[in-house]
């Protein structure tokens, strides 16, 4: 006699059995926990684990993870609202994420843990400032790198490209990871759409200086007549000056030239076995000497300045040295493109400085210098999901081809670092906040205190800016003693800063008023459309008007320094 096949289970049996598995784990969970809370004789109370606030939300998690399963399996019933934030996650943002059951209960899922898991950080108590900050931090790492959208399995949009591909997108993207972990750099775009002096730092220009830790390169003028006081630009040593020359239509070297002004830029040198000693006087005198160098070829009595990052907080040291030593005059202007001076409030970068990450910093760089790679991924785990779980997933698991994006190549192309330099600015800026103490720091033997600075000063913030934050930025204010104008730009880090007027973008935020916090100053500011490069601009001019015709020693090659060879010379190719 044949045997019948079981009817499959309905909706209902579904339901029903999982209420019953469902009610007997919750009464074994009430019993565990009535027990941890009745007993504490038997288990010892140990602080988010088993004392009773941990326990209560072990209990809450429990009961949203079970209503979760049940609102699963009705399709009739209510799903629970998205808050804002979780709506516009781009790492959801395939339809069926949404649209199918199983999903948009993983997407459900993930939500709920990621609440649960920041709300039970922020519950925890006896920690200082700085260890909950590292703690919400490694949190939000976790749960970045934990979600469904990172796994094949639990991607719908992976398992349909798979599906289509007959699983050529998985090979694609395995080759993709391969070839990352050969270099020992994530990929973020197409490497081969880019080659400097055609496409990127292509201003023209020659380099007329070169020493051990810089070139020195002088633009070729557009206009007639140019100001007749010159402008040095200092780009940051941890990345390549082109940043500041991407493709033409973004590039703030080239829209300065054409605004008639001879433009001056340094180009680090990666540090490499022979800069072992350099530290961060060798920097500064590095600055000196090239402003020295421009005023002498120039014969001009004082040059504007710019220093972005890193070499604005070194640009700051500059100007007080120059002071201590009787020779501010030497700088006409000093321009901070999102500069820090005071590290006390420094964000995210801080959590990586305390004296076990420092003493392993100099462990890994035994030559004597710092691979740039650790650097870059130190700040792309700033970013983690933009910056590397955005492209695992559509680059090593959708297989997607690399997209030609300027700021990503740069962003790619880094620099390795002097280590002694590293570990002196880490220690004596970002873990001990010595360069705003009057006297704390010396350069060359110097003591330095940048409350005697009095250089007129421009200083650009990013209102994203996760590197430097505005707030930190900001503080600059409360040490110059000078005149000194504050724009919030819109955008962060690098697009605040790259934004030419061109393309419209953004926005920036001033407020002519003397405030005393970054509050006061966005309460009152006035909100403008558009690139700050123009109030830039006419804050220079207004210092000085004054014009020369471009020609004799304004011309690269043609003073006392011949040229050396075309822009962007040969550091910047340097690896």
């Amino acid at each position: 006699m044949a045997t019948q096949s079981p009817e499959p289970p309905t909706l209902a049996d579904l339901q029903h059995w999982t209420w019953v598995l469902g009610r007997a784990q919750q009464m074994m969970l009430e019993q565990g926990l009535e027990a941890m809370e009745t007993s504490p004789s038997v288990l010892p109370v140990l602080p988010g684990f088993n004392d009773p606030a941990t326990l209560k939300r072990a209990e809450r998690f429990w009961e949203d993870s079970v209503t979760l399963w049940h609102r699963f399996l009705d399709p009739q019933a209510e799903r629970p609202a998205l808050s804002p934030e979780q709506a516009k996650d781009k790492r959801f943002r395939d339809p069926a994420w949404s649209e199918h059951p199983v999903f948009d209960w993983i997407r459900q899922s993930y939500f709920l843990l990621a609440d649960h898991i920041q709300q039970g950080v922020e519950a925890v108590e006896g920690l200082d400032p700085r260890q909950k900050e590292q703690l919400r931090f490694a949190a939000k790492g976790f749960l970045d790198a934990v979600s469904p959208s990172n796994f094949p399995a639990t991607n719908p949009e992976v398992l349909q490209r798979t599906i289509e591909t007959r699983g050529e997108n998985l090979l694609k993207g395995l080759q993709h990871m391969l070839a990352d972990i050969t270099s020992g750099q994530l990929t973020h775009t197409d490497r081969s759409a880019f080659e400097l002096g055609r496409n990127l730092a292509a201003t023209p220009g020659k380099v007329v200086k070169r020493t051990d830790l810089y070139e020195l390169i002088q633009y070729a003028p557009t206009t007639k007549k140019v100001l007749a006081t010159p402008l040095v630009i200092f780009p940051p040593w941890i990345n390549r000056f082109y940043i500041l020359d991407l493709t033409p239509e973004k590039s703030f070297i080239r829209w300065a030239v054409e605004q008639g002004i001879t433009v001056f830029v340094v180009s680090w040198k990666s540090a490499d076995a022979t800069m072992g000693h350099v530290e961060w006087d060798h920097y500064v005198a590095a600055q000196v000497d090239a402003i020295d160098t421009v005023r002498s070829l120039l014969d001009v009595p004082a040059v504007h300045t710019v220093g972005y990052c890193v070499a604005g907080t070194t640009l700051a040291a500059t100007l007080a040295l120059l002071k201590a030593r009787g020779q501010e005059e030497k700088v006409a202007s000093a321009t901070f493109f999102t500069a820090q001076v005071d590290f006390e409030r420094a964000g995210d970068l801080t959590l990586f400085v305390d004296d076990d990450q420092l003493k392993m910093l100099g462990s890994m760089a035994p030559e004597g210098f710092l691979d740039g790679r650790y650097l870059a991924a130190t700040f792309n785990s700033l970013r983690g999901r933009e910056l590397i779980w955005n492209y695992v997933t559509n680059n090593y698991l959708l297989g997607q081809d690399y997209l030609p994006f300027d700021l990503l190549h740069w962003n790619g192309d880094v620099t390795n670092l002097p280590a002694r330099w590293h570990l002196q600015y880490l220690t004596d800026l970002y873990r001990d906040n010595r360069l705003v103490q009057p006297g704390a720091l010396s350069v060359d033997g110097t003591p330095i205190d940048l409350g005697t600075v009095t250089t007129p000063a421009y200083v650009q913030a990013g209102r994203e800016d996760h590197i430097a934050p505005a707030e930190s930025v900001w503080r600059i204010t409360h040490h110059f003693k000078g005149p000194l104008k504050f724009v919030l730009a819109g955008s962060g880090h690098i697009a605040g800063v790259v934004n030419p007027p061109a393309a419209g973008k953004y926005q920036y935020w001033l407020n002519p008023e003397r405030v005393d916090t970054l509050a006061d100053f966005i309460a009152g500011a006035t909100e403008t459309k558009g690139s700050w490069w123009p109030d830039w601009l006419g804050w220079l001019r207004d210092l000085s008007d004054e014009t020369v015709k471009a020609a004799g020693a304004r011309l690269p090659g043609e003073g006392a320094l011949p040229a050396l060879e075309d822009a962007p010379g040969t550091y910047v190719r340097t690896r």
